[in-house]
């Protein structure tokens, strides 16, 4: 299939390197965007087909990745409907629901709305889907090859659990760095490097969650067999619960699911 991405930035790239890795062929990929640096940044990295404004070439493509800032997707919505037949529109924008960008398309249905993760930039990410009605089997399998280019896929039943998914997921990475940076100024404190610390922290993320994907027991389980009873973890949960660190989490977790569906709103009504 022929896959034109509307937006050549960050995410857009992602997906290019990933579908290009699995031995997607790169010329039959085509990019709209007005920057030169980025469409010659692009073609550097990837023989990919580069134009600087939405052209015929796109009518061609059996896919089409929306791949730009929320704020500019009413705009180029516009532009794009006299070239939309029933190909698959994909949109990664955050917080454009997929009732208002059909309306901006012109009324196209064969729509899916995807939040995938920063994760991604390194294969390692995941998608939430939702698909309108009007979208084939085929089409779900399309958008499946796009996003599985750069980690799991997940569909939602509901486009309303994309909010979840934004504060779950999309906003996730964020909050592990979050405590990462804890855990990096307290091993500073402690007499370590930055560069000991950085390590101590990555390495301790990275193994925790490897060791978590491979296990089939929860976190809690997993959790409580490292906490000796009396030892220096217990010491540390304790300080935490203390705190009401979990409590602020999830409180923080629903925060960013609301603010996900004012956004939707006002997006909506621009």
């Amino acid at each position: 299939m022929n896959i034109s991405f509307i937006g050549g930035g960050n995410m857009a790239s992602a997906l290019i390197g990933g579908l290009t890795a699995q031995g997607f062929d790169p010329s039959h990929i085509r990019v709209v965007d007005v920057s030169r640096e980025t469409r010659e940044a692009l073609q550097a990295r990837y023989p990919v087909q580069v134009f600087a404004a939405l052209e015929a070439q796109v009518a061609d493509s059996e896919v089409i990745v929306l791949a730009v800032k929320p704020q500019q997707l009413r705009e180029v919505a516009a532009s794009l409907v006299p070239l939309l037949n029933r190909q698959l529109v994909i949109s990664i924008a955050a917080g454009v629901r997929a009732g208002d960008l059909s309306r901006w398309l012109g009324g196209h249905r064969q729509l899916v709305r995807s939040m995938p993760n920063t994760p991604a930039m390194v294969s390692a990410g995941i998608s939430g889907l939702y698909a309108l009605p009007e979208v084939a089997q085929v089409q779900r399998q399309q958008a499946e090859t796009v996003l599985q280019a750069v980690g799991e896929t997940l569909w939602l039943d509901e486009e309303a659990q994309m909010d979840a998914i934004t504060a779950v997921s999309g906003s996730g990475p964020a909050y592990v760095f979050y405590f990462m940076e804890a855990m990096q100024a307290a091993a500073a404190e402690l007499g370590f490097s930055p560069r000991q610390a950085r390590a101590l922290t990555l390495q301790t993320f990275l193994g925790a969650a490897k060791l978590a994907s491979q296990s089939e027991e929860d976190a809690a389980t997993l959790r409580a067999r490292v906490t000796s009873k009396g030892g220096t973890t217990e010491r540390a949960l304790g300080a935490m619960e203390e705190a009401a660190v979990k409590t602020a989490i999830i409180r923080a977790i629903h925060a960013a699911a609301r603010r996900s569906r004012e956004l939707g709103d006002a997006l909506g009504k621009e």
